[in-house]
């Protein structure tokens, strides 16, 4: 059998992709919208997308489809339900962002415990110059090490966090859905946190995970980071506490809507203590060439009857 394999969001992925070692025709689009989806998926037997959604009114449309490879970890943009009852092969990326998610949740910490970005604009904008000694500091400044790190979510993303932050002499406390030796309760998380990073997917039960009661129990002080999901925090909730003083901080590599071409509440937020980056964390060049092996390889194993990484929730 010759498959047909269509990638629909080609520039999603920035890693050359091989050839697959099977006999095979290929297409790719840079991107592709709802409205194409039939047009372009209609001969295929492998479809290959990372955010193009997957309802059942789309895939009941397409017989021929039998594998569907995910060109990222998360899966919830795909019915999977519908692929379970219609014997529709979906498999995802696993394990490659384990030194890009971590460092780049370390990078949000840094900036934001020791305020780069107020004492940036105060460069920028002539305050430094103006004053009257040579060091300038109106911003608090504190150290990472002998702080607390709440982890919600401890799999391997969480895992990894938790290693740097031992390294680098902070205080690790952790929580997840899955129950493990040493693990705490969410409030203990929130109260006793001076950062609080999220690790988890986002479903039914981790959706708005974190709304205004949450951000009340944490510290004034303490800074929130989410490098995991858009929707496991209510942005509105957020935005006000950040507003008004409830907590230290926020950095985030996510929102509930991306790209956010309707705009977002919390795009409008100036302040420096709130930092956003455009969903880049796992985006290192390392972990690209890992998630576009691996991606091959998913195919591969797939043709050759030995599925991996096959998802079965």
């Amino acid at each position: 059998m010759q498959h047909t394999i269509v990638f629909l969001d080609r520039d999603t992925v920035g890693a050359k992709l091989r050839q697959p070692n099977f006999p095979h025709s290929y297409r790719e689009y840079a991107d592709t919208p709802v409205a194409c989806i039939l047009d372009r998926l209609r001969d295929a037997t492998i479809a290959i997308l990372n955010k193009v959604p997957m309802r059942a009114e789309t895939l009941a449309h397409l017989p021929k489809l039998k594998l569907i490879a995910v060109a990222a970890t998360g899966t919830d943009i795909l019915d999977k339900l519908y692929c379970r009852q219609n014997g529709i092969t979906v498999v995802n990326i696993r394990h490659y962002a384990f030194n890009t998610v971590p460092e780049h949740v370390f990078a949000l910490i840094f900036a934001l415990r020791r305020n780069l970005i107020a004492y940036r604009e105060d460069v920028r904008n002539g305050a430094w110059q103006r004053a009257s000694q040579f060091c300038f500091f109106p911003h608090p400044i504190r150290d990472i090490a002998g702080s607390t790190l709440g982890i919600i979510g401890f799999g391997e993303l969480g895992k990894s966090v938790a290693r740097r932050a031992e390294a680098l002499g902070m205080q690790v406390l952790a929580t997840d859905v899955v129950a493990q030796p040493g693990l705490v309760d969410l409030f203990t998380i929130l109260k006793e946190s001076d950062i609080v990073t999220l690790h988890v997917p986002l479903t039914q039960q981790t959706r708005n995970l974190i709304g205004s009661n949450e951000l009340a129990m944490m510290r004034r002080d303490a800074i929130l980071i989410n490098t995991a999901r858009g929707g496991l925090v209510d942005e509105q909730a957020l935005a006000l506490a950040l507003k008004t003083g409830v907590i230290g901080g926020a950095g985030f590599d996510v929102l509930s809507s991306e790209p956010p071409k309707n705009g977002n509440v919390l795009l409008g937020i100036d302040l420096p203590n709130f930092i956003v980056t455009p969903h880049i964390a796992w985006a290192s060049q390392e972990a690209m060439r890992i998630l576009a092996d691996q991606l091959v390889d998913n195919i591969e194993a797939f043709v050759a009857g030995k599925p991996q990484n096959v998802v079965s929730d």
